[in-house]
């Protein structure tokens, strides 16, 4: 029987003193204590292949759509201005 020398970073699981990597779920030290052991100790399901960018270019666009909207925003302060200009002039005449 194997001596024990401690307890897995990842799964918690004991680990014995002759084992490079955790009998439960696999991690070593080598390895990092492995990120898809981690998410599956936990059970989720480790996708490996997400790709960040095209992340933010699907959520946010590529930036064209922001720049239309933008414009859209000056437009409309302009006219809300003048509303309010004339609104005063035609209430308080000078």
């Amino acid at each position: 029987m194997n001596q024990t020398e401690g307890y897995c970073p990842n799964c918690g699981s004991e680990i014995p003193s002759d084992y490079r990597a955790c009998p439960e779920c696999g991690s070593c030290e080598e390895t990092g204590w492995s990120e898809r052991a981690q998410y599956e100790s936990i059970g989720v399901d480790y996708d490996d292949s997400f790709d960040y960018d095209s992340f933010v270019k699907e959520e946010f666009g590529d930036g064209t759509q922001r720049q239309a909207r933008s414009s859209m925003q000056w437009v409309w302060m302009i006219v809300a201005f003048v509303l309010i200009v004339l609104f005063l002039k035609y209430y308080f005449p000078i």
